[in-house]
This record gives structure tokens, C-alpha cells and sequence, in this order.
């Protein structure tokens, strides 16, 4: 996957050809991309590889500044991986939370489905939860 298109790499990535250019504005990607010589710009596998793993970071709700510190990190070279793993230990302790939230609410969710489904088939559903009249 060599020499790619904006239009390509945003079919490839799932994001907009306006998302694409934005990461360009704000130093999301871990290299300048290079133009041809009409001036458009021309990904690489890699590119699209960095893409993808940003488009995780962001549906897993990391904030752009830290995918941005993490680019920068990761831009600079070998040296600083403690603070790459730091700020990815922290992200996934945020996943894991929101992970946590999301089965308990779940639960909670399930039980009242159950409660439901035992009502609706008893035929005792009529009175569940409905509202009275002050």
C-alpha cells in the first residue's frame, strides 16, 4: 500500500477527507506527509496503520491532546517509552472504567428485562411501573 490518496486513505481509515486534513493541521501524524508533484499528499501503509490505531484511541474516548502528546512521544524516537506506556496505561485504566460503568448499568438492565419478560408472560405486565395521577 504505497503512495495512497487522500480519498483511498480515508476509505481505508473509516474518517473524512476533512478529518484527514485536520490530523495534518494538528501534528496527529507520526511523520509530515509528503505531496506529490500536483501537491496532493501521498500516505503509506504506515499511515494509514498510525490512522487506524488513532480512530481506537478516539472511539475509546482519548481525548486529541493525547493523542497528539502521544504522536509527539512516539515522533521523538526510543528514549521516552516509560511516558508512552504511562499515558497508555492511563487511557486504558479510563476503557476499564467506563467498561465497569457500562456492566453495571447493564445489570441493572438485564434484571428489569427479566422482570418484564416474567410479567408479560404471567400476563401481570398491566400494572408495571405505570404512572398514577397526582
Amino acid at each position: 500500500m504505497r503512495g495512497l490518496s487522500i480519498g483511498k486513505v480515508a476509505e481505508a481509515t473509516g474518517m473524512s477527507v476533512h478529518a484527514l486534513r485536520f490530523f495534518e493541521r494538528e501534528g496527529l501524524f507520526l511523520r509530515s506527509i509528503p505531496r506529490s508533484g500536483g501537491g496532493q499528499r501521498v500516505y503509506d501503509h504506515a499511515d494509514v496503520e498510525w490512522l487506524l490505531l488513532c480512530n481506537r484511541f478516539r472511539e475509546s474516548g482519548m481525548p486529541i491532546a493525547k493523542i497528539k502528546e502521544f504522536a509527539r512521544l512516539v515522533r521523538s524516537g526510543p528514549g521516552n517509552e516509560p511516558e508512552r506506556l504511562a499515558l497508555l496505561r492511563e487511557h486504558e485504566r479510563a476503557v476499564q472504567g467506563k467498561i465497569d460503568e457500562l456492566r453495571a448499568s447493564l445489570a441493572v438492565i438485564h434484571d428489569k428485562v427479566v422482570t418484564y419478560e416474567e410479567h408479560v408472560r404471567d400476563g401481570t405486565a398491566a400494572d408495571l411501573w405505570a404512572p398514577t395521577s397526582s
